[in-house]
C-alpha cells in the first residue's frame, strides 16, 4: 500500500512541476513554485493547486 502511494505522489509532483513550468507566469515565479513543491511536497502541491500560476493554454 506504502508503494501505491508514493507512486501516485511521485505522478502529482511530476504532474505539478510540468504544469508550473508550462504557465504564463515569469521564470522567477516558475522557479518560486517548483522549489515550493519539491521541498514541502504535500504542503506545496496543495497551495499550488489551489493558488499556483495557472496554464498558459486558457
Amino acid at each position: 500500500m506504502e508503494f501505491i502511494l508514493g507512486i501516485i505522489h511521485l505522478v502529482l509532483i511530476i504532474w505539478a512541476l510540468l504544469n508550473i513550468f508550462k504557465s504564463g507566469a515569469s521564470t522567477g515565479a516558475k522557479i518560486l513554485w517548483a522549489l515550493g513543491v519539491i521541498i514541502f511536497p504535500i504542503i506545496g502541491f496543495i497551495v499550488w493547486f489551489f493558488a499556483g500560476p495557472k496554464s498558459a493554454a486558457v
